[in-house]
């Protein structure tokens, strides 16, 4: 009884072991060679990736013309101002000293052509009355002159004074949002060198530009009203539009790449978009509707001699020549698209490529129809007829 339950147990196993042996071989070979896609109607638009940072269309730097203490700020980061608006004060004490001094000086110029002026009148009737000479005169007169230049200049520095006094009170200079401010009470402010920033004024943010970065090599596709998408990283799943306003001829060198910059005028009427957010540029240029188009990949493969004589299949034309080329120059838009046609046999078909988007591309030629099935690859694990998109794939032979 044991002897009849191994022999029983062998037998299943063997049986489970030839099933299994079978199997495989059988999906071996019933399993297709090849990966399929299919040739799909659609659009597609060929676009420049190029990427920028969003700004204001117009900003005024607020600075100060005069040095001192800040004592004040009126304003703050997101506050909207309107033009005229006080905004901040700087400690107006020293210059106040400033005008008084100015005006003492007037004062003193005053009395000094007063002076002058007296000692003119008096020599001009000598002189007259031949009592004195013209040398004589004319120093009086000389000395009336300068004492009168010296009362204008005195005029010239009090009023330098009062407007640096002026300057003590930072007014926004037009209407807008505060983006920036850099200065806090009891902050002192040096104006000798350069003008400080104390605020950042955006005019206007419902209408925004984008600076992006564009490469030589792309340069040429790029034109003032064009269409742009772009995205940014805190509304990822949103797409938005823009359109080209100038291309600057200024050029930058990076690592040996020449930029240019592209600005782009964007619509921001709901305020999503905020200044300095970075934003990846697609300049659209070109667009194709209702048209055929195959996955990249389907241009890209190439079937090995072997698959060839594996399926029967033959060129179009008769068999290839065994190292034979196309002679003449080969169209830059001719490709091929490789198939399975109703005998199961590996066929060809001649196409015209057109606009690409990186992924699909735009197709047209004889026999090319929606919903066709063509090879974008090869299910071998190995082989030189494995495609890689990532991997040149060399030139084709046709």
């Amino acid at each position: 009884m044991k002897k009849q339950w191994i022999f029983a147990l062998a037998t299943s196993l063997a049986v489970a072991a030839i099933g299994a042996y079978a199997w495989s071989k059988f999906a071996r070979e019933e399993a297709p060679p090849y990966r399929f896609a299919s040739v799909e109607r659609g659009d597609v638009s060929a676009s420049v990736a190029a990427t920028g940072a969003l700004s204001a269309v117009t900003t005024v730097q607020v600075g100060t013309q005069v040095s001192g203490r800040v004592v004040e700020i009126l304003a703050d980061f997101n506050d909207r101002v309107h033009k005229g608006q006080l905004i901040a004060r700087i400690d107006p004490t020293l210059l106040e000293q400033a005008v008084r001094d100015a005006q003492a000086g007037l004062e003193r110029s005053r009395a000094q052509f007063e002076q002058a002026d007296i000692e003119y009148r008096r020599n001009l009737g000598l002189f007259e009355g031949k009592v004195l000479t013209e040398i004589e005169f004319n120093t009086a007169k000389f000395a009336r002159a300068v004492a009168a230049a010296n009362v204008k200049s005195s005029q010239v520095a009090l009023d330098r004074a009062r407007q640096n006094l002026a300057y003590t009170e930072i007014f926004a200079p037009i209407d807008g949002i505060v983006v920036e401010r850099n200065v806090d009470a009891g902050q002192t402010v040096a104006a000798n060198f350069s003008a400080p920033q104390l605020f950042l004024i955006a005019k206007d943010l419902s209408r925004m530009q984008i600076l992006a970065s564009v490469a030589e090599s792309d340069i040429g596709s790029i034109h003032e009203g064009q269409a742009a998408r772009f995205t940014v990283q805190a509304w990822p799943s949103a797409s938005f539009t823009g359109t080209v306003k100038k291309v600057r001829l200024q050029s930058t060198t990076t690592d040996n790449i020449v930029n240019y910059t592209v600005v782009i005028e964007v619509a921001n009427p709901d305020g999503k978009l905020l200044p300095g957010m970075t934003a990846s540029v697609d300049f659209i240029t070109g667009e194709a509707s209702n048209v055929l188009t195959v996955p990249n990949a389907a241009l890209r493969f190439r079937p090995t001699d072997e698959m060839l004589a594996a399926v029967g299949a033959r060129r179009e034309g008769g068999a290839r020549p065994t190292g034979a080329r196309p002679t003449g120059a080969r169209p830059a838009n001719a490709a091929a698209l490789w198939y399975l046609d109703a005998a199961g046999k590996l066929a060809r078909a001649r196409v015209h490529t057109g606009l690409t988007d990186g992924q699909r591309t735009e197709v047209s030629g004889e026999g090319i129809k929606d919903g066709l099935q063509v090879i974008i690859g090869s299910t071998q694990a190995a082989g030189p007829a494995a495609t890689n998109p990532f991997q040149s794939q060399g030139p084709r032979r046709f």
